[in-house]
């Protein structure tokens, strides 16, 4: 087998790992939940049968072991227990470990039969549970919770007497059909001959074969006020928990069988004609054609369903990450290109020149715009694997946490759900650590035994606000302030806002933990967070109430490919601040300068602006004109001004990496190409305002 398909079966065998972690989560909460266990037998089965197929025997067989615990499970004859949850997590770990290499053969083999012999335990005592309900294709499944594509066969026989109820049999099937896929067809055997017939009795009853994703009650719900006016079946026949989908469906005779149109001696005796069966059946009398049509109808159904379901498989395609990339790329540079061609044709007077250098445009703009949504990912698929360490750490440290989350449909950059999981990961766990409180502390001071982790992400512009809050004791500024003053980071008359105090703990080494745990202590680390955040040009803001919480609100771009900004030059350098950052432009004049008596301050509006020189931040020479710019920015909560003197305008930057004789350069963070091909430097605001901060310390 080539490697290439041994790396495909790894990475979808990730995905399902992933996948059983987060149906594992949801099942300890909900563990009579069918279309939960159905979702981990079949990533189990998944993970099993294409491991064996690529040569992962070792991966196949233990997952075998487990995928009968959970066959037993589906069956109802093994309750859900918090234990088999762990047990179960712990062997994804080590499916998870095998796939990656991590382990050596003997310390595997170890492992595995650990955990072999914990499910064991679970199948020497198979009883069922009294909570649990038996799963489908049992008649008297409950099917509540399932909300999944399921198609269901029902027949509706009313009594013959239901039309003297002021009922009309049709609204019925006509709501049926609202709920999904549906084909009807109508069984005419019981009407008798016209001298017998009652215009008043209902003799007619129908065959449906109904797909929706509305559970088993909606259907129910149809017919919840004529249920004891007709006799009603209904069965589920195609659901991917039942069989493993091929193309062929049961046979006629089978359906017939099913349904209890026909005996099992008819049949045996009908097929040892050379003919099709339903013919036979109907020219011996055995079978009415209403019930054969029933019958075809339902196989037809049965195929479109699963042509359906093939398209849409069908319809996705994956593509490896570094294609993406290079296509992102040749994006940037054909991005380039049109602006330096439309800045080319709008010199020149040739309208037809210029008609063809807007339609590049608008092509390019369009191409760029879906390039860049292929790399766009649910910011849920990293907030799902922090259920796990929730979980794991409340119960390491004895602490009652419950995670909840809002947003998971957000869409970032791949490249920047890749590098905020550290970060994210580091907070979450000082907040288990730290900021929640134990069960019974939280109990004497009037507070719920289990605390409360919140993560949330929203659009705000081009940008996505990544929060994380917790109840617990939140940030003590009294125990910040002198940790700050016995570093000597201020003076003893400082007069700092709760903004500025709470900033301290950004600092290299500071914490004021008086205990240091093995999981995490608040504060230590977060510089090596803010970091992180800001090289993803990103921002990182903390508010907090002693007793009562802490929430970190994270400020990301959408990509980190291109980056709206705003262009401005110094002498014939051209520099790009990026936009999300910008909140106006304002004159700085020389009668500006001596008001503010040689500082480098502003008045605007009655607000005491700081600003910093560009010019001298990066040793540009030549003269200042006579009436500059500020390019007013808002960072963590501050606004600073950088000075330049001009502003040319807002201008879409394709951002290129910096060779390594730039890349360490400080307060740049990338170059962009103009239309010109002039080089721009892209300004690392956050860089050059932190540095500040240290260097002059702006908060002291």
């Amino acid at each position: 087998m080539t490697d290439t398909y041994k790396e495909a079966y790894i990475e979808e065998a990730n995905e399902h790992l992933l996948e059983l972690e987060a149906s594992l989560l949801e099942l300890e909460e909900t563990p009579n939940d069918r279309e939960l266990i159905g979702k981990v037998f079949r990533s189990l089965h998944t993970i099993k049968g294409s491991g064996a197929m690529f040569g992962f025997d070792d991966i196949a067989s233990f997952t075998h072991e487990i995928e009968t615990v959970y066959d037993k499970v589906r069956d109802g004859k093994i309750g859900v227990t918090k234990e088999l949850i762990d047990l179960t997590l712990l062997a994804k770990d080590q499916i998870k470990a095998m796939l990656s290499g991590v382990m050596g053969d003997e310390d595997a083999t170890l492992k595995q039969k650990e955990i072999i012999s914990g499910l064991k335990n679970f199948l020497n005592d198979d009883k069922p549970s009294a909570k649990q309900v038996k799963n489908y294709p049992d008649k008297t499944l409950n099917l509540e919770s399932i909300n999944e594509n399921l198609t269901y066969r029902i027949r509706f026989r009313p009594f013959h007497n239901i039309f003297l109820t002021g009922t009309n049999p049709l609204t019925l099937l006509d709501e049926l059909r609202s709920l999904g896929e549906c084909k009807i067809v109508a069984q005419v055997d019981d009407i008798p001959p016209l001298e017998s017939l009652s215009p008043e009795y209902c003799y007619t009853y129908w065959d449906i074969i109904l797909t929706t994703d509305k559970g088993i009650n909606a259907i129910r719900d149809v017919f919840i006020f004529v249920e004891d006016m007709c006799e009603l079946t209904i069965t589920v026949i195609e659901s991917g928990e039942i069989q493993d989908k091929d193309d062929s469906y049961k046979k006629i005779g089978e359906i017939l069988l099913e349904k209890g149109d026909i005996k099992k001696e008819d049949l045996q005796k009908a097929l040892t004609e050379k003919k099709y069966i339903g013919e036979i059946l109907v020219e011996k009398g055995l079978v009415a054609p209403d019930k054969i049509e029933s019958a075809l109808v339902e196989q037809e159904h049965i195929k479109k369903v699963r042509d359906k379901s093939k398209e849409e498989i069908q319809s996705s395609i994956k593509v490896s990450a570094d294609k993406l990339d290079k296509l992102v790329n040749l994006v940037g540079e054909l991005v380039t290109v049109q602006a330096r061609l439309t800045q080319t044709v709008s010199k020149s007077d040739d309208s037809e020149l210029t008609s063809i250098a807007e339609e590049v445009e608008r092509l390019t703009i369009e191409m760029r715009d879906n390039t860049l949504n292929m790399r766009m990912l649910p910011i849920g698929t990293t907030f799902g694997r922090f259920k796990r360490l929730v979980r794991d750490l409340s119960g390491e440290l004895g602490k009652e946490i419950e995670m909840t989350t809002e947003g998971a449909d957000v869409e970032l950059d791949k490249t920047v759900i890749e590098k905020i999981n550290d970060p994210l990961v580091h907070l979450i766990r000082n907040s288990i650590d730290h900021g929640i409180e134990p069960p019974q502390v939280r109990e004497s001071i009037g507070k719920p035994r289990k605390g409360k982790i919140h993560i949330s992400a929203t659009h705000s512009g081009g940008n996505v606000i990544i929060t994380i809050s917790d109840d617990g004791g939140g940030l003590d500024k009294d125990a910040i302030l002198a940790k700050a003053l016995e570093k000597g980071l201020i003076n003893s008359n400082s007069d700092l806002t709760e903004k500025e105090i709470f900033n301290f703990i950004f600092h290299p080494g500071f914490s004021t933990a008086k205990d240091i745990t093995s999981v995490s202590g608040r504060g230590v680390g977060m510089d090596v967070v803010k970091k992180s955040i800001e090289s993803l040009r990103g921002s990182i803001d903390i508010t907090s109430t002693k007793k009562k919480g802490t929430t970190v609100a994270i400020s990301l771009p959408l990509t980190l490919a291109i980056v709206e900004g705003l262009l401005v030059s110094i002498d014939r350098s051209y520099f790009v601040i990026p936009l999300s950052v910008v909140q106006e432009c304002v004159e700085l004049t020389e009668a500006d300068i001596n008001r503010a008596n040689g500082k480098n301050i502003a008045y605007i509006r009655g607000e005491i602006v700081p600003y910093i020189r560009l010019r001298n931040e990066f040793g540009i020479g030549g003269s200042r004109p006579d009436i500059e710019q500020i390019v007013i920015t808002y960072i963590n909560g501050e606004r600073i001004g950088f000075v330049v003197d001009s502003v040319i305008g807002e201008h879409q930057t394709v951002i290129k990496n910096l060779g390594r004789l730039y890349r360490n350069v400080e307060g740049i963070s990338g170059a962009t190409i103009l239309g010109d091909g002039t080089v721009a430097l892209i300004v690392d605001v956050l860089k050059i305002m932190r540095n500040i901060e240290f260097a002059d310390a702006i908060f002291c």
